[in-house]
């Protein structure tokens, strides 16, 4: 069974939908909207409810791919509210946990720096967030740190005498942050490539509109 791209039909051509009201978007709201309840629970101390509702965050960013594109749900809207809410989520999980002291500071520079480098970038580009493509290395470094997170926080609700959990939280969250900062490497590189195939294309004043097309 397919892990990334899961629910694919291989000889099904897609249509792409124009419209917000789609199953896979309202889970992603729905998503969303659940990081403040965990952010609660971490404040309150209940480690092991707010594990609980990490890991259901984290396992519906799958689901909402796989019915997009098992019922032929893709949209125009949910390209950029799924990445978009993934990486608003995991920075005010991040915040949180470095803010709880459950961990470091060097975590939360990772997320948060390169990040808003591409925003400043896209930005100064395009005038607005570019229709970039999400990449694998993208997924994979979404995979890896909604995994690692959880069991981090399972270690401080478990603890002591599960220690391996940190290890392989840490391990996770490593390889992670190592993922994210590739995939951060060619978004920016795609966004300077977008510009310039624009640039090309139309001319040098190229509308700033036409850029999000």
């Amino acid at each position: 069974m397919r892990i990334i791209g899961a629910g694919t039909r291989e000889d099904h051509e897609y249509r792409e939908l124009h419209t917000f009201w789609t199953v896979p978007n309202l889970i992603t709201v729905l998503r969303f909207l659940a990081v403040p309840l965990f952010v609660w629970l971490v404040v309150r101390g209940d480690y092991l409810e707010a594990t609980i509702v990490l890991a259901v965050l984290g396992s519906t960013d799958w689901v909402d791919g796989y019915i997009a594109r098992r019922f032929d749900q893709i949209s125009s809207v949910g390209k950029w509210l799924d990445p978009l809410a993934d990486r608003l989520a995991m920075i005010v999980v991040a915040v949180t946990f470095f803010a709880t002291g459950i961990a470091p500071l060097w975590l939360l520079l990772v997320l948060v720096i390169p990040d808003a480098i591409l925003l400043i970038y896209a930005m100064v580009l395009f005038r607005g967030i570019p229709d970039l493509p999400v990449t694998y290395v993208g997924k994979i470094r979404t995979a890896l740190l909604l995994a690692g997170t959880p069991l981090l926080l399972l270690h401080r609700a478990l603890e002591p005498g599960h220690e391996w959990l940190q290890v392989l939280a840490y391990v996770l969250l490593v390889l992670g942050c190592v993922g994210h900062l590739a995939a951060w490497w060619g978004y920016m590189r795609a966004a300077r490539l977008k510009h310039r195939t624009l640039r090309s294309a139309l001319g040098d004043d190229v509308p700033e509109a036409r850029a999000h097309e």
